[in-house]
């Protein structure tokens, strides 16, 4: 493609639309695989392992391998683009997730473990791909762009926990554990995802941005090459708000299948809990994309915070047989990190160059991942020292150190 024809705002806009498209089929079908293993990872842990105590261990573990991934992720990226860095991404969650079922089928505590890990590739390639949708987006088009990705993948991760009865069935019919059978579902849904990708997303959108942004020149009134300190502080706020809202909303999602069995409800209650939280995670992204837009990237992680807390409070408060209420907190839960990880997507992707964006991007992932590994991991143990009610409460007064911090660190970036 001749440069002179990339920097042609028709051309640009083309581009962006193209791009937009193919990433949100991809991500119905990859949304499945991530929603999947959320549903019912501690059950099959719980079951596998014989204690609750670790049945927050698979979060963990496919969290800290979403960790590794991201950054690896990134730094693939960033050489060659996001179609290989996310083809790669979905191959090894796919992967993942035949081992899994393997060890189900096995009864294989050690493969399973390993699987997990790698399983966990899948999800930390579907949230890079929000920073693939506004690659090529203007600055006041970001959030929208961001959101437009996250939303495309509801369908399938909606869909994906409502299937865990089919699906375990299914698998049941083939001689497969019937908690396997989603991880089944999972690994078709990454495959397919990756498909799409490696054919569809050409030309490459992050190289594409680089060479509009070497065309275009700096408007900045300063004309300072990088800007190294607003540039730090962006990303420092936009780390900040993922992070912390990952962390909560980890912990208290992981634990909330094991309290609902441990009070009599069936697979079918918490699969619908559980699309009820991803609903919430993803389908209020049109609106948090123009939230971040028009209002502005500070306030709306602010309110992730908030939101946060609310949720925490409702979870610790509903009567243990209310699947509504239940229902009801799992959806603020993951409203408020649908606020945090559009808002902070932005802030990072105005903060950081198209030159090194993919490998800013996987390392702040890298962090998110690994709070989400450390909010899986405690969570287990808290509840199995406490309760549920105190683990949900941790985690809402917790989601308001997003206030102070971000609010400071975005005065300093001027957002």
């Amino acid at each position: 493609m001749a440069t002179t024809h990339v920097g042609s705002p028709a051309t640009r806009e083309a581009l962006h639309r193209r791009t937009l498209a193919v990433v949100m089929a991809s991500q119905v079908f990859s949304g499945a695989g991530l929603a999947a293993g959320v549903t019912v990872g501690a059950l099959l842990a719980e079951s596998m392992l014989g204690t609750t105590s670790l049945s927050g261990l698979p979060s963990a573990l496919f969290t800290a391998g979403s960790a590794a991934t991201a950054l690896l992720i990134g730094r693939l990226s960033q050489r060659l683009g996001r179609r290989a860095g996310l083809t790669a991404g979905y191959v090894t969650g796919a992967l993942g997730g035949v081992g899994v079922v393997l060890a189900a089928t096995m009864d294989n505590v050690p493969l399973l473990l390993v699987s997990l890990l790698v399983y966990g590739a899948g999800t930390a390639t579907n949230l890079q791909a929000r920073y693939t949708g506004a690659d090529l987006a203007l600055p006041d088009r970001r959030g929208r762009a961001v959101s437009a990705v996250l939303v495309a993948t509801t369908l399938g991760a909606v869909a994906g926990p409502n299937l865990v009865t089919v699906t375990g069935r299914a698998a049941e019919q083939w001689h497969i554990p019937a908690l396997a059978g989603p991880f089944v579902l999972a690994t078709v849904g990454y495959g397919v995802a990756a498909a799409l990708l490696f054919v569809l997303l050409r030309p490459d959108p992050l190289l594409v941005a680089r060479v509009l942004t070497a065309e275009e020149a700096d408007p900045r009134p300063d004309g300072a090459p990088g800007r190294p300190r607003p540039v730090r502080a962006g990303v420092t706020a936009g780390a900040a708000t993922m992070v912390l809202t990952q962390l909560v909303m980890v912990a208290v999602m992981t634990m909330t299948p094991v309290h609902m069995k441990a009070h009599g409800h069936g697979l079918g209650a918490t699969g619908l809990v559980i699309a009820v939280h991803i609903a919430g995670m993803y389908l209020p992204s049109p609106i948090t994309g123009v939230l971040v837009d028009r209002v502005g990237r500070i306030p709306v992680a602010v309110a992730s915070g908030v939101t946060l807390l609310a949720a925490g409070v409702v979870s610790a408060t509903a009567p243990e047989s209310s699947v509504a209420l239940l229902a009801l907190a799992l959806g603020l839960l993951g409203l408020g990190w649908n606020l945090g990880l559009v808002s902070g997507t932005a802030i990072i992707t105005d903060a950081a160059p198209p030159q090194s964006r993919a490998r800013t991007q996987g390392a702040v992932d890298l962090c998110v991942a690994l709070a989400g590994a450390g909010g899986g991991i405690a969570s287990g143990m808290i509840m199995n020292a406490t309760s549920y009610a105190a683990l949900s409460v941790t985690g809402g007064v917790l989601a308001l150190a997003v206030i102070p911090f971000v609010a400071s660190s975005g005065r300093r970036a001027r957002y």
